[in-house]
């Protein structure tokens, strides 16, 4: 029965990302790829996170650190996982797969004074090309991930303390419904949540601890422009309807610190984290 309920939690988790796949005929009419982040988004991510105040998953990262440990940052983007922990880390390694966010990373180590390599690639494809660390910290990455269990396997066995994961409460697509229905007349998926990630990674005999918290910091545009120009790719439509997208943004835009945004304001956040097993 163990074994059943843990597919089924597994199952679950991949048919629910497996649902946000775009239909064929609205990638066929897509003037460029809806995929993909701007890397200057993450550079201004990573550059909010070292100056704010630590977040309940750098907290935890530090928990377990020490005083010179060694940190892997999977999906690293621009470093808002592992940047602030620079104070007590005496090395870092990222992995990303791609080569702008690793420039992007390792600049931003550099202006940090933090030692720093980086490895390019698909995680966990390329991590017997890395070493174990102290500290793994994966944030804003599992909604991305359909097979989940080699993923977070290969996280735990990297890790000689802790994993460290940070993801949005739910999928970080679903305040975009609103706009797939008024641009293809198409209803989006509302999950997974976080409850479903849980579910899934006990399912593999992780022993999860779950912090819940709101951010009002959630990765920004600094131009409302550039924020239209993402939706616009995201929703496989052409420069022509951005004047129109600009309008249906207006009522789910907020304006923060760091620039503009999807809401709302508050966002729910959940950091997990579970005892390592490398040596």
């Amino acid at each position: 029965m163990i074994e059943e309920a843990g597919g089924n939690a597994l199952d679950r988790w991949r048919e629910q990302l497996e649902a946000w796949a775009i239909p064929e005929e609205i990638m066929e009419r897509a003037p460029e790829s809806p995929w993909g982040f701007p890397v200057g988004m993450f550079r201004a991510k990573a550059d909010q996170a070292r100056r704010r105040e630590p977040t309940p998953s750098n907290l935890e990262a530090r928990r377990f650190l020490g005083e010179g440990g060694i940190v892997l940052d999977v999906g690293a983007g621009g470093g808002a996982a592992s940047l602030p922990l620079a104070g007590g880390a005496g090395r870092i390694v990222a992995v990303d797969e791609s080569a702008g966010m690793i420039e992007t990373f390792l600049a931003a180590a550099t202006a940090a004074g933090i030692q720093a390599t980086a490895v390019r690639g698909r995680w966990p494809d390329v991590a017997p090309e890395v070493d174990s660390a102290d500290v793994v910290v994966c944030n804003d990455v599992l909604y991305n991930v359909q097979d989940l269990a080699p993923f977070a396997l290969a996280l735990t066995d990297h890790a000689r303390r802790r994993v460290v994961v940070q993801i949005t409460g739910s999928h970080p697509l679903v305040p975009m419904g609103p706009l797939w229905r008024r641009f293809h007349g198409l209803d989006r998926p509302a999950g997974p949540t976080a409850d479903d990630a849980v579910d899934a990674l006990g399912a593999i005999g992780l022993q999860v601890e779950r912090l819940d918290w709101t951010t009002d910091s959630a990765g920004s545009f600094e131009d409302l422009d550039d924020l239209v120009a993402f939706m616009r790719r995201r929703l496989c439509l052409p420069a022509s309807q951005d004047p129109e997208i600009a309008e249906a943004l207006e009522p789910l835009t907020v304006h923060e610190a760091g620039g503009y945004r999807l809401g709302p304001m508050d966002r729910p956040v959940v950091t997990l984290s579970w005892p390592g097993t490398a040596t």
